[in-house]
Protein backbone atom coordinates (compact mmCIF):
# COMPACT_ATOMS: atom_id res chain seq x y z
CA UNK A 1 0.00 0.00 0.00
CA UNK A 2 1.23 3.48 -0.87
CA UNK A 3 2.14 6.56 1.49
CA UNK A 4 -0.87 8.12 0.14
CA UNK A 5 -3.51 6.06 0.98
CA UNK A 6 -1.34 4.62 4.09
CA UNK A 7 -1.35 8.15 6.12
CA UNK A 8 -4.98 8.69 6.24
CA UNK A 9 -5.72 5.19 6.64
CA UNK A 10 -3.80 5.81 9.81
CA UNK A 11 -5.67 8.85 10.98
CA UNK A 12 -8.66 7.39 10.74
CA UNK A 13 -8.23 4.16 12.80
CA UNK A 14 -6.39 6.74 15.42
CA UNK A 15 -9.74 8.78 15.44
CA UNK A 16 -12.11 4.92 15.77
CA UNK A 17 -9.74 4.06 18.55
CA UNK A 18 -10.05 7.71 20.23
CA UNK A 19 -13.67 7.34 20.02
CA UNK A 20 -14.08 3.81 21.07
CA UNK A 21 -12.34 4.31 24.08
CA UNK A 22 -14.57 6.55 26.19
CA UNK A 23 -17.30 4.67 25.51
CA UNK A 24 -15.64 1.05 26.53
CA UNK A 25 -14.78 2.72 29.69
CA UNK A 26 -17.85 4.41 30.31
CA UNK A 27 -19.26 0.68 29.86
CA UNK A 28 -17.16 -0.61 32.39
CA UNK A 29 -17.59 1.97 34.75
CA UNK A 30 -21.48 1.74 34.56
CA UNK A 31 -20.82 -2.58 34.71
CA UNK A 32 -19.01 -1.88 37.98
CA UNK A 33 -21.26 0.76 39.15
CA UNK A 34 -24.02 -1.78 38.92
CA UNK A 35 -21.99 -4.69 40.61
CA UNK A 36 -21.24 -2.22 43.65
CA UNK A 37 -24.95 -1.39 43.85
CA UNK A 38 -26.06 -5.09 44.41
CA UNK A 39 -23.42 -5.86 46.54
CA UNK A 40 -24.21 -3.21 49.36
CA UNK A 41 -28.08 -4.19 48.84
CA UNK A 42 -27.30 -7.73 49.43
CA UNK A 43 -25.26 -6.47 52.91
CA UNK A 44 -28.07 -5.01 53.95
CA UNK A 45 -30.35 -8.26 53.51
CA UNK A 46 -28.07 -10.42 55.24
CA UNK A 47 -24.51 -10.41 57.29
CA UNK A 48 -21.25 -12.22 54.69
CA UNK A 49 -20.50 -13.80 57.94
CA UNK A 50 -21.74 -17.17 59.54
CA UNK A 51 -25.43 -16.51 60.74
CA UNK A 52 -28.39 -17.97 61.75
CA UNK A 53 -32.27 -16.41 61.47
CA UNK A 54 -36.25 -17.94 61.93
CA UNK A 55 -38.43 -17.16 59.40
CA UNK A 56 -42.05 -17.53 59.36
CA UNK A 57 -44.15 -17.76 56.15
CA UNK A 58 -48.10 -16.50 56.03
CA UNK A 59 -49.43 -17.64 52.64
CA UNK A 60 -53.09 -16.02 51.43
CA UNK A 61 -55.01 -17.38 48.61
CA UNK A 62 -59.20 -16.05 48.01
CA UNK A 63 -60.97 -18.66 49.16
CA UNK A 64 -58.50 -20.72 51.35
CA UNK A 65 -57.21 -20.53 54.48
CA UNK A 66 -53.89 -19.30 55.59
CA UNK A 67 -50.87 -21.08 55.53
CA UNK A 68 -48.53 -20.62 58.31
CA UNK A 69 -44.99 -22.37 57.75
CA UNK A 70 -41.74 -21.47 60.02
CA UNK A 71 -37.95 -22.25 59.36
CA UNK A 72 -34.75 -21.55 60.91
CA UNK A 73 -31.74 -20.88 58.48
CA UNK A 74 -28.42 -21.53 59.26
CA UNK A 75 -25.94 -18.94 56.06
CA UNK A 76 -22.55 -19.06 55.37
CA UNK A 77 -21.91 -16.79 52.44
CA UNK A 78 -24.13 -17.32 49.58
CA UNK A 79 -22.75 -20.79 48.94
CA UNK A 80 -23.50 -22.56 51.73
CA UNK A 81 -27.47 -23.05 53.37
CA UNK A 82 -29.00 -25.36 55.94
CA UNK A 83 -32.65 -24.75 55.98
CA UNK A 84 -34.59 -26.47 58.44
CA UNK A 85 -38.39 -26.77 59.13
CA UNK A 86 -39.92 -26.11 62.83
CA UNK A 87 -43.52 -25.78 61.75
CA UNK A 88 -45.86 -27.51 61.04
CA UNK A 89 -44.82 -29.93 63.94
CA UNK A 90 -45.67 -32.82 61.36
CA UNK A 91 -42.83 -31.29 59.16
CA UNK A 92 -40.65 -30.89 61.81
CA UNK A 93 -37.10 -32.74 61.06
CA UNK A 94 -37.11 -32.17 56.97
CA UNK A 95 -34.24 -30.04 56.32
CA UNK A 96 -32.38 -28.91 53.10
CA UNK A 97 -28.96 -28.43 52.64
CA UNK A 98 -27.47 -25.67 49.41
CA UNK A 99 -24.07 -26.05 48.37
CA UNK A 100 -23.13 -23.73 45.66
CA UNK A 101 -25.91 -24.20 43.33
CA UNK A 102 -26.66 -27.98 44.58
CA UNK A 103 -29.60 -28.16 46.65
CA UNK A 104 -31.08 -31.63 48.61
CA UNK A 105 -33.92 -32.27 50.74
CA UNK A 106 -33.47 -34.66 54.08
CA UNK A 107 -36.53 -36.39 54.89
CA UNK A 108 -36.90 -38.18 58.34
CA UNK A 109 -38.34 -41.36 56.63
CA UNK A 110 -35.85 -41.42 53.32
CA UNK A 111 -32.77 -43.06 53.74
CA UNK A 112 -31.09 -40.92 51.13
CA UNK A 113 -31.48 -36.77 50.28
CA UNK A 114 -33.25 -35.95 47.78
CA UNK A 115 -32.48 -33.66 44.96
CA UNK A 116 -34.30 -30.18 44.02
CA UNK A 117 -34.09 -27.41 42.15
CA UNK A 118 -33.41 -24.19 43.32
CA UNK A 119 -37.05 -22.65 41.08
CA UNK A 120 -39.09 -25.44 42.55
CA UNK A 121 -41.67 -24.22 45.15
CA UNK A 122 -41.10 -24.67 48.55
CA UNK A 123 -44.38 -23.05 49.75
CA UNK A 124 -47.25 -20.32 48.59
CA UNK A 125 -45.56 -17.61 46.38
CA UNK A 126 -41.96 -18.80 47.66
CA UNK A 127 -39.28 -21.04 45.38
CA UNK A 128 -36.30 -23.00 47.52
CA UNK A 129 -33.85 -20.37 46.18
CA UNK A 130 -35.51 -17.63 47.81
CA UNK A 131 -34.55 -19.09 51.60
CA UNK A 132 -31.80 -21.32 50.43
CA UNK A 133 -29.53 -18.85 48.10
CA UNK A 134 -31.44 -15.33 48.44
CA UNK A 135 -28.42 -13.12 47.90
CA UNK A 136 -28.25 -12.03 44.61
CA UNK A 137 -24.25 -10.86 43.83
CA UNK A 138 -23.12 -14.42 42.78
CA UNK A 139 -26.32 -15.18 40.69
CA UNK A 140 -26.89 -12.80 38.56
CA UNK A 141 -25.47 -10.39 35.85
CA UNK A 142 -26.58 -6.61 37.12
CA UNK A 143 -26.73 -4.06 34.38
CA UNK A 144 -28.42 -0.23 35.58
CA UNK A 145 -31.48 0.35 33.59
CA UNK A 146 -32.19 3.87 35.06
CA UNK A 147 -33.18 5.93 37.83
CA UNK A 148 -36.47 6.09 39.19
CA UNK A 149 -37.98 8.54 41.43
CA UNK A 150 -40.76 7.20 43.55
CA UNK A 151 -42.61 8.76 46.83
CA UNK A 152 -39.66 11.55 46.28
CA UNK A 153 -36.76 8.82 46.71
CA UNK A 154 -34.33 8.17 43.93
CA UNK A 155 -33.81 4.71 42.63
CA UNK A 156 -31.38 2.89 41.33
CA UNK A 157 -32.97 0.30 38.46
CA UNK A 158 -30.80 -2.43 38.02
CA UNK A 159 -31.43 -5.74 35.35
CA UNK A 160 -30.38 -9.11 36.59
CA UNK A 161 -29.75 -11.27 34.16
CA UNK A 162 -28.97 -15.24 35.53
CA UNK A 163 -25.03 -16.46 34.81
CA UNK A 164 -26.73 -19.93 34.04
CA UNK A 165 -30.00 -22.07 34.01
CA UNK A 166 -29.67 -23.14 37.74
CA UNK A 167 -30.33 -20.18 39.40
CA UNK A 168 -33.67 -18.79 40.93
CA UNK A 169 -35.02 -16.69 38.33
CA UNK A 170 -33.67 -16.53 34.72
CA UNK A 171 -34.37 -12.75 35.46
CA UNK A 172 -35.02 -9.78 38.21
CA UNK A 173 -35.79 -6.24 38.03
CA UNK A 174 -34.90 -4.79 41.12
CA UNK A 175 -35.11 -1.38 42.62
CA UNK A 176 -32.79 -0.04 45.26
CA UNK A 177 -32.71 3.22 47.04
CA UNK A 178 -30.11 5.27 45.86
CA UNK A 179 -29.33 7.10 49.47
CA UNK A 180 -28.80 4.02 51.70
CA UNK A 181 -28.60 1.04 49.07
CA UNK A 182 -31.90 -0.33 50.74
CA UNK A 183 -33.47 -3.24 48.44
CA UNK A 184 -37.03 -1.76 47.65
CA UNK A 185 -38.97 -4.26 44.85
CA UNK A 186 -38.34 -7.34 42.87
CA UNK A 187 -40.19 -8.39 40.04
CA UNK A 188 -39.29 -12.26 39.13
CA UNK A 189 -39.29 -13.65 35.41
CA UNK A 190 -39.21 -16.76 33.89
CA UNK A 191 -36.97 -18.15 30.82
CA UNK A 192 -39.45 -17.24 28.89
CA UNK A 193 -39.54 -13.48 30.27
CA UNK A 194 -42.96 -14.17 32.03
CA UNK A 195 -43.31 -12.10 34.40
CA UNK A 196 -43.90 -15.12 37.88
CA UNK A 197 -44.18 -12.53 40.84
CA UNK A 198 -43.25 -9.65 43.06
CA UNK A 199 -41.79 -8.69 46.11
CA UNK A 200 -41.49 -5.61 48.21
CA UNK A 201 -38.82 -5.40 51.11
CA UNK A 202 -40.84 -3.40 54.20
CA UNK A 203 -40.55 -3.43 57.95
CA UNK A 204 -36.43 -2.40 58.29
CA UNK A 205 -35.05 -3.13 61.64
CA UNK A 206 -31.61 -3.05 63.28
CA UNK A 207 -30.25 -6.33 63.21
CA UNK A 208 -26.69 -7.23 63.78
CA UNK A 209 -26.10 -3.29 64.10
CA UNK A 210 -27.27 -2.81 60.15
CA UNK A 211 -31.19 -1.86 59.02
CA UNK A 212 -33.04 -4.52 57.32
CA UNK A 213 -35.70 -5.74 55.78
CA UNK A 214 -37.72 -8.04 58.22
CA UNK A 215 -40.55 -8.29 55.89
CA UNK A 216 -41.49 -9.64 52.36
CA UNK A 217 -44.24 -9.87 50.50
CA UNK A 218 -44.73 -11.97 47.83
CA UNK A 219 -47.63 -11.36 44.91
CA UNK A 220 -48.73 -13.79 42.71
CA UNK A 221 -48.21 -11.74 39.13
CA UNK A 222 -51.04 -14.56 37.60
CA UNK A 223 -53.47 -14.87 40.53
CA UNK A 224 -54.71 -11.77 42.10
CA UNK A 225 -54.58 -11.92 45.93
CA UNK A 226 -52.27 -14.81 45.94
CA UNK A 227 -49.91 -13.42 48.30
CA UNK A 228 -47.09 -15.02 50.72
CA UNK A 229 -45.24 -12.59 53.80
CA UNK A 230 -42.06 -13.61 55.00
CA UNK A 231 -41.21 -12.39 58.71
CA UNK A 232 -37.83 -12.39 59.95
CA UNK A 233 -36.46 -12.55 63.52
CA UNK A 234 -33.16 -13.60 65.93
CA UNK A 235 -31.11 -13.42 63.68
CA UNK A 236 -27.24 -13.45 65.24
CA UNK A 237 -23.72 -14.10 64.16
CA UNK A 238 -23.10 -17.81 64.52
CA UNK A 239 -19.51 -20.14 64.15
CA UNK A 240 -20.50 -22.30 61.43
CA UNK A 241 -17.75 -24.47 60.27
CA UNK A 242 -17.71 -26.68 57.36
CA UNK A 243 -19.27 -30.22 58.29
CA UNK A 244 -22.21 -28.05 59.61
CA UNK A 245 -22.65 -28.15 55.33
CA UNK A 246 -22.59 -31.30 55.04
CA UNK A 247 -24.48 -34.48 53.98
CA UNK A 248 -23.42 -36.65 56.50
CA UNK A 249 -23.76 -34.38 59.57
CA UNK A 250 -27.49 -33.64 58.53
CA UNK A 251 -27.60 -37.19 58.16
CA UNK A 252 -26.63 -37.93 61.58
CA UNK A 253 -29.58 -35.07 62.51
CA UNK A 254 -32.33 -37.50 61.26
Amino acid sequence: MSRKFLKPLLAMTILTVAVQLPQVASAAEDEELARNILTKADQIRFPNQGFQTDVSIKTAAPGQSTDIRKYRILSRGNENTVVMVTEPAAERGQTMLMKGRDLWIFLPSVSQPVRLSLSQRLTGQVANGDLARSNFSGDYTPKLLRSDTINGEKYHVLELTAVDRSVTYHKVIYWVKESNFWPHRAEFYSLSNRLLKTCRYENFQTMLGIARPTRLVMEDALRKGEESVLEYSAMKLRDLPDKVFTKDYLNRLQ
